[in-house]
């Protein structure tokens, strides 16, 4: 897909954003969820457990966080990614 606006040096009448003058980074992430079974659904846990794991990173900013859910044999189980970048970036 082509992102843009029309008009000269174009392909096919759109023109094409300058991406050189973009700025661009890496974000770091990791994904947790509780051991399946009983208390995978535990989000007041998953939170627990990912607030430990990031103290366990050192000095670390996060940027994000997003929750998913899985339906499994067992029922829910949540699962939460952080986007994170180290704190000296």
């Amino acid at each position: 897909m082509l992102y843009g606006t029309p008009g000269r040096d174009s392909i096919d009448g759109w023109r094409l954003r300058d991406h050189e003058h973009m700025e661009s980074w890496t974000i770091k992430h990791f994904s947790q969820a509780n051991p399946e079974g009983t208390g995978q659904d535990d989000v007041p846990a998953l939170l627990r457990r990912v607030a430990d794991s990031i103290e366990g990173l050192g000095l670390v900013e996060v940027q994000d966080l997003v929750m998913h859910t899985e339906i499994t044999a067992d029922g829910y189980r949540p699962s939460l990614t952080v986007y994170f970048h180290d704190a000296e970036d």
